[in-house]
């Protein structure tokens, strides 16, 4: 074969059936773990476009996910010749975009994800989307449509019901783990499913993907023969605690991989040559995977939620290499080989990307102004945040669904929890997910300690404790606990500016630890902890957010309305997650020598912290 798909695997039959299905067919295909949908997808929007006749604008391509739609933007740039122009989004930023379309007076990003999909729903309803799509919309494709719950569900119904579309849903309802989105029993995972077929009936086209490219071994497809009877019936009838045991029963006839605060254990994940992944079962057994991790020395990567996106350190080179308001291609060309990383874009790529989101179009410069707006208002595109690639991954379950590793080691999720709003379906299904991430080896591991880890309702974050009730032993870190309106130097301490940038970005690295030191014991009336100041090594390089403290100052609380009594004097275990590109004050930036846009580096922060508090505090919190 030549072309666009020279050396990718031959086309299974069911494959073709879906790729050849006519542009106006409304299809429902149910592909399993590593069936090989994206690229499936990919060719039947390549054939929508060569073969059926359809300009890239009358298709729409909608997904659950960032991740899902990066590497759908990806292989379509890479393989799909005209269909590389198709609209490829996620719901929440469709939603955005249509809605600022129909009313430009109203400022929706203000408003929460949720508002705004309801919004949307509305206008859909009402007509005031069918100058948009009525007549221009010939083919829509949905990708992970099993995780559709609540709102969006009603809005891709709306959306599906209204316009005389075809469309093409892809799913898979054996890795629906996302029902906890929605309390309502008649929202949970598997609604969108019926809703499909009450509503086009025989006219539904369903289809299957079956064959598995993703695992090559035995081991890696211990978990595959059950997801068929993990999937939703239309009466989504529960697969039960009986195939969670199973799985768990499966996973635990794995090899154990050992404790990983053994050393040997990790050197060897040190040397392991292929990608690997420990995924966990909660947020907070990651966060002290993570913590083991670092003790033995293991470089890794901690995933974040899909929202919670960084701006790489390169753009703020980009910032700083002309005073202007515009930058030219020339300049651009000028920076990139000293970009510290751009992941997998190369130089047009990357150019085409700042281009189309920050300059009026037509334009081949790129707008500075625009640029910072951009990163303000979170508007950058997914593949100029995505996280770097590492080695080894530390996940939880739910963020690492749609990826896959060489080696996968599973953290013994434990029997089923009586009560609590368990879900023992979804539990089923979130295990299946870890189980089906391998391609070649699954090992299981002992999962860590967490009887005084939990989360604090109050905070939202996972905090250590203590079996004294008023003991708090430390607190997860997480974006925006670094001050950012003024550079590091300018807030907080006196430093020089200009020198510690350089020094951000060339001596501080992911994984890098920090220490948290209190300035003193004040606290103000506005709920606010002391500050503290960042060291990395014998360097301060940047002090905490006021959030920070404000989320400090309501975690030490011992109830509603009391006054902390004491706080630690050093809060340890911080690491470096990423060295960022944050916006603050273009005046602060201008008089601390750093140009004139208002941009730069800050560290940014992460980990399970603990709190080493002066003796007399602690008898202080005791007494309390």
């Amino acid at each position: 074969m030549t072309g666009p798909y020279a050396g990718d695997p031959e086309l299974t039959p069911e494959q073709e059936e879906v790729i050849q299905q006519p542009a106006e067919a409304m299809t429902l295909v149910t592909a399993g773990a590593g069936s090989g949908k994206t690229h499936t997808l990919v060719r039947r929007l390549h054939r929508l476009v060569q073969e059926e006749g359809l300009r890239a604008r009358e298709i729409l391509v909608l997904s659950f996910s960032r991740a899902s739609v990066r590497e759908l933007r990806s292989r379509l740039a890479r393989d799909g010749a005209a269909a590389q122009y198709v609209r490829t989004q996620t719901f929440d930023s469709w939603a955005l975009e249509l809605l600022s379309e129909i009313d430009s007076h109203i400022d929706w990003r203000s408003q929460n994800f949720e508002e705004r999909i309801r919004a949307t729903t509305r206008a859909i309803d009402a007509g005031d989307a069918d100058g948009r799509y009525e007549e221009a919309l010939r083919h829509v494709v949905i990708d992970e449509v099993q995780d559709l719950v609540g709102e969006r569900r009603e809005m891709v119904e709306a959306l599906l019901g209204r316009y005389d579309c075809g469309f093409t849903v892809v799913g898979d309802s054996a890795q629906a783990i996302y029902g906890f989105q929605s309390q309502d029993p008649a929202e949970r995972p598997g609604e969108f499913f019926i809703w499909l077929r009450n509503t086009f009936g025989e006219d539904l086209v369903e289809l299957h993907l079956t064959r598995n490219f993703r695992a090559r071994t035995e081991e890696a497809r211990l978990a595959l023969a059950l997801g068929s009877k993990l999937q939703l019936t239309d009466r989504v009838t529960a697969p039960g605690p009986h195939l969670y045991n199973r799985l768990r029963t499966a996973l635990g006839g794995t090899l154990e991989f050992g404790s990983l605060d053994d050393q040997f254990v990790c050197d060897s994940l040190r040397k392991y040559d292929g990608t690997s992944a420990i995924l966990c079962r909660t947020n907070s057994q990651a966060l002290l995977t993570s913590e083991l991790l670092h003790k033995g020395g293991v470089a890794h990567r901690l995933q974040r939620a899909a929202q919670d996106r960084a701006v790489p350190a390169w753009m703020a080179a980009l910032f700083r290499s002309v005073d202007a308001s515009q930058l030219t291609r020339s300049q651009f060309d000028e920076v990139f080989p000293a970009v510290p990383s751009v992941g997998d874009l190369d130089r047009d790529t990357t150019w085409d990307l700042l281009i189309r989101h920050s300059s009026p179009r037509g334009r081949r410069t790129v707008d500075l102004v625009g640029l910072r707006s951009a990163l303000v208002s979170g508007r950058i595109p997914d593949e100029l945040t995505a996280q770097p690639p590492s080695a080894l991954l530390v996940s939880s379950f739910h963020r690492a669904k749609g990826l896959e590793f060489d080696r996968v080691l599973v953290t013994d999720p434990g029997p089923l929890q009586d009560g609590r709003g368990t879900d023992p379906d979804e539990e089923a299904r979130m295990l299946y997910v870890a189980m089906t991430r391998p391609r070649d080896d699954l090992w299981h591991l002992a999962a860590p300690d967490t009887r005084f880890i939990r989360k604090d309702d109050r905070t939202n974050r996972w905090g250590r404790y203590h079996w004294q009730r008023s003991w708090r032993l430390g607190l997860e870190l997480t974006s925006g606990d670094v001050h950012s309106d003024q550079p590091a130097g300018a807030y907080g301490f006196a430093g020089d500016p200009t020198e510690l940038q350089q020094y951000l970005e060339t001596a501080v690295l992911t994984g890098d630890e920090l220490v948290l030191e209190r300035v003193n014991d004040e606290t103000d009336d506005q709920g606010h902890s002391p500050p503290y100041l960042i060291r990395h090594s014998d360097r301060l390089i940047g002090a905490v957010s006021d959030p920070f403290r404000s989320t400090l100052y309501r975690y030490m609380q011992l109830g509603r309305g009391s006054n902390p009594r004491s706080w630690p004097a050093l809060i340890t275990g911080a690491r470096v997650d990423a060295i960022e590109t944050v916006v603050g004050s273009p005046l602060s930036g201008a008089s601390s020598g750093l140009g004139p846009h208002g941009i730069w580096l800050a560290p940014r922060l992460t980990g399970l912290t603990w709190f080493s508090y002066e003796k007399k505090s602690r008898e202080e919190s005791v007494d309390v």
